[in-house]
């Protein structure tokens, strides 16, 4: 159940993020607060805002983006966009042998994380 929780708290962080690159050295190498107030529109950011969960808005969305776009690589985030539609596909790959779906999962949990200590209460 708890595993349950987490992930859709997870779903949840990644459909306000949008897309980018994981060129980190442009962005300094952390996420500030002027990042999450940047709205940054992307794949995850937009889905995020079309999925119409409660307590999601441009704000929160575009902070999940931001910190998106320092942590996936564009290719993470349209994985991360399919969970919006059907969060199923993030129980299918969290519990795939794949090792290639091991370490996106692996991104992904880091990425949630960091989108949940960042973009805390907007």
């Amino acid at each position: 159940m708890k595993a349950a929780g987490m992930l859709m708290v997870a779903v949840l962080a990644l459909s306000a993020c949008g897309g980018g690159d994981r060129n980190r050295a442009s962005y300094g190498g952390t996420v500030t607060r002027s990042a999450q107030m940047s709205f940054a529109m992307g794949p995850i950011s937009k889905a995020c805002l079309k999925a119409g969960r409660k307590g999601a808005n441009a704000q929160l969305c575009g902070c999940i983006q931001g910190v998106a776009n320092r942590d996936l690589s564009s290719s993470d985030q349209r994985t991360a966009v399919k969970f919006f539609t059907d969060p199923h596909q993030a129980q299918v790959i969290r519990q795939s042998d794949n090792p290639g779906h091991e370490a996106f999962w692996q991104r992904y949990k880091a990425f949630a994380a960091r989108a949940e200590q960042t973009c805390q209460g907007l």
